[in-house]
């Protein structure tokens, strides 16, 4: 099914041209509780938003319903789980936007090609698994586990659509006589007592879709669905065709009693013990080592958000297949620009990677993944006065603190380290902290809305850079009083650069203003860059502009932002974005065509005019890059976090996090620090990739509220600073993340 733009009468033909900042382009398909598009976000990226029919948009209890599909979709994580970017249940018509994911549905697939070969259904078990053992360890059930819910991704099956699902304590209960699930693929309980059912309901309905997948028809099968209800808890199911090696454990799974079905994990022990001769990781996805292509799964790719299709499948949308990998080896480009990893047949991929036409499918699932040890600290809500100790608390034995909301919001703090202090921004206030013990030091009311970025220091002053407040002002770091203000100079784009403030006007003059007087620098346009926006870097004294062209290249252009001078200016093969630099070499990420994900890391030499070009083994979705030296680190949405080595032109390790929403990778003393949506801090081995420790989340009230950007942490003399959900700031020892 082809995305179309709406069309048609009724409500649904007037739907918004936007939901939250995403733009909606096209209706990829349609179901009961609303509609869902694909859409952009202001950066460009693909995400698929379900938008609420307007009937139900003004009912309560529907509303209720939505909120606890948002809540439970954030909730739940991993690799074969996908996730929520964005979501607003409060809005006059609800929505919730997830990644855009290339691939078909189980359904749809055998229907096109028949059966899976048992290879592919061990697989596909696997898989499957180890995604409710995600879903239920955060106490979720999803209730309707069915072929349509199943996609089948490049990197491995998904499950999504968590629309009926319920989390073990949900208030929201089911109405008596009323049946929630798809008959053939419910497990007995649901029919006998639907108020009752728990994790095992999901585990039966995986015995049936293993059957579907096998057969191309249910364990259970009949036009009635009354008849197949009473077969579901009568009969006995009708195996003939499932592989000998997996139907003992499909028996298991579709046993009558919830106590005697298999928990996830004893599926996973059970699998791999199956078929030695298979490739039994290539589901279970485990940290992975060397600079060689690695055959198998990749992390989660990026998704979409769930909803049922008219036409039986989840969405629409052409995909190019992924038949290649990458290999170990470079090669050089006809351009003579150098290609490290040029892609290598893969061998032998699961068949679905290969026959027929992909469809882009919606699903729903941002993680949380409670897990790691960390000293227990109460939250304080009270809003300190400046002058006073705000509310926190200590750890001796790691010399950890925890600093309640300064604006008393549940807002994400963003957060920078200069002049001694911790600079931090929440909605309405930018604040400095004492980072020896989290107090307070000062606090300065500005407008309600601020960029997604933390104040910063230039000309040793701290710029708050309110998008919505016409005054530009730069504040004493030690006092907050204010030393300067100015009127703010018409802009579409902002970035700090040293001690200059770059404004981009529409016209595409670029103003400079001086960050320690306020006073205008220069003002002019770029030749080549029409309308520039710039990015920067700590530790370089440059500021770049990039813009893609229609040729398939991208104008950088290095400007001097003290002078507004143009250093250098080059044209390079690919879309790219610049993600970091050191040493005069900058780094990008070239984004694909097809996919829109990232497809490769770019190493530019301006000294040499020399271009290295790094081929990841699969596309990543959205990835939040952090550069130390030549390695890049990548945080990918889905869960893969991965080193590159631009020098060496080799991949060095890559760890799958079960982060499905991380931050920017930050590098410290031979570790690497992500914070992810849930408010975890997680410490990384930078040499070997493993994962050395994590602290507790720290989500507030609203967990059905999805932060679309999240601060990188702030690794500063040994200790690590961190914002989180709940508004609270956080601190600790660094050296020995195995120890939070």
């Amino acid at each position: 099914m082809t995305p179309q733009r709406n069309t048609g009468a009724g409500a649904e033909a007037e739907l918004p041209e936007y939901a939250g900042h995403y733009r909606l382009e096209s209706r990829l398909g349609s179901g009961g509780m609303g509609v869902v598009h694909l859409a952009r976000s202001t950066s460009g990226m693909k995400v698929a938003v379900k938008v609420v029919h307007a009937q139900f948009a003004r009912d309560p209890e529907f509303r209720g319903r939505f909120r606890q599909e948002v809540a439970a979709a954030r909730r739940v994580s991993g690799a074969f789980t996908a996730p929520v970017v964005d979501a607003d249940p409060e809005a006059e018509r609800p929505w919730m936007a997830t990644l855009f994911i290339p691939g078909s549905t189980l359904s749809e697939q055998v229907k096109r090609n028949g059966p899976l070969n048992s290879g592919e259904l061990r697989r596909l078990m696997a898989g499957l698994a180890e995604a409710l053992r995600d879903i239920h360890r955060v106490g979720v059930v999803h209730r309707d586990l069915k072929p349509s819910n199943v996609l089948l991704a490049e990197d491995g099956p998904k499950v999504i659509d968590f629309g009926i699902s319920r989390p073990k304590d949900s208030e929201l209960r089911t109405e008596t006589g009323k049946l929630i699930g798809t008959p053939p693929f419910m497990a007995p309980e649901q029919f006998r007592r639907p108020r009752e059912v728990g994790p095992a309901a999901d585990i039966f309905a995986l015995g049936s879709v293993m059957v579907h997948a096998a057969t191309g028809r249910g364990p259970f099968d009949s036009d009635s669905p009354y008849v197949v209800a009473y077969q579901v808890v009568h009969d006995e199911p009708d195996l003939t065709g499932v592989p000998e090696n997996l139907a003992p454990l499909v028996v298991r799974c579709l046993a009558k009693e919830p106590e005697d079905r298999p928990t996830p994990d004893e599926l996973m022990r059970a699998l791999r013990s199956v078929a030695a001769s298979y490739d039994t990781q290539s589901f279970i996805p485990e940290q992975r080592t060397g600079a060689a292509g690695v055959p198998g799964s990749a992390s989660s790719a990026n998704a979409a958000a769930g909803a049922e299709s008219t036409g039986g499948a989840k969405g629409a949308g052409g995909a190019k297949g992924a038949e290649e990998a990458q290999g170990a080896d470079g090669a050089r480009g006809a351009d003579g620009t150098e290609e490290v990893g040029k892609p290598v047949r893969r061998p032998e991929p699961p068949r679905w990677k290969l026959r027929g036409r992909r469809v882009a499918v919606m699903a729903g699932a941002l993680g949380l993944v409670a897990g790691g040890a960390f000293a227990a600290v109460r939250v304080m809500g009270d809003t300190p006065s400046p002058g006073e100790t705000n509310p926190r608390t200590t750890t001796a034995a790691f010399d950890a603190w925890e600093a309640g909301s300064v604006s008393g919001a549940q807002t994400v703090p963003q957060c920078s380290y200069g002049a001694g202090k911790l600079l931090c921004a929440q909605s309405g206030v930018v604040f400095a902290l004492d980072p020896s013990d989290g107090g307070l030091v000062w606090k300065h009311s500005v407008a309600a809305s601020l960029r997604s970025e933390p104040p910063v220091l230039a000309g040793e002053l701290v710029q708050p850079l309110s998008e919505q407040d016409r005054r530009l002002e730069a504040l004493d770091p030690g006092t907050g009083e204010v030393r300067w203000r100015r009127d703010m100079p018409s802009h579409t784009g902002l970035r700090t650069a040293g001690g200059t403030l770059l404004f981009t006007g529409a016209d595409g003059t670029v103003t400079a203003v001086d960050g320690a007087s306020g006073r205008t620098r220069w003002s002019h346009g770029l030749d080549g860059q029409g309308v520039p926006y710039f990015l920067s870097f700590a530790g370089d004294p440059l500021a770049y502009a990039t813009t893609a062209t229609d040729s398939g290249t991208t104008q950088v252009t290095a400007v001097d932002p003290d002078s507004g001078k143009v250093r250098w200016h080059a044209p390079l093969q690919g879309t790219l974005q610049a993600v970091g630099s050191h040493d005069g070499v900058v780094f990008f990420l070239s984004t694909a065509h097809d996919s829109g994900g990232t497809d490769a890391v770019v190493r530019y030499d301006p000294a040499t005019k020399s271009t290295r070009r790094m081929v990841l083994p699969v596309a990543r979705p959205a990835p939040a890059a952090g550069v130390h030296g030549d390695v890049v680190y990548l945080m990918s949405t889905g869960g893969a976090l991965e080193a590159i080595d631009t020098a060496a032109g080799k991949r060095l390790w890559s760890l799958e996090t079960a982060v499905s929403h991380g931050s920017e990778p930050v590098y410290d003393d031979g570790h690497v620090y992500v914070t992810a949506a849930d408010g975890r801090l997680l410490g990384v081995d930078a040499r070997t990739g493993r994962l050395l420790g994590q602290t507790k989340p720290r989500l507030g009230t609203r967990s059905d509220l999805v932060a679309s950007t999240l601060p990188p942490p702030v690794p500063v003399d040994g200790r690590v600073y961190a914002g989180a959900p709940d508004g609270t700031v956080f601190a600790v020892e660094g050296r020995d993340p195995s120890s939070w």
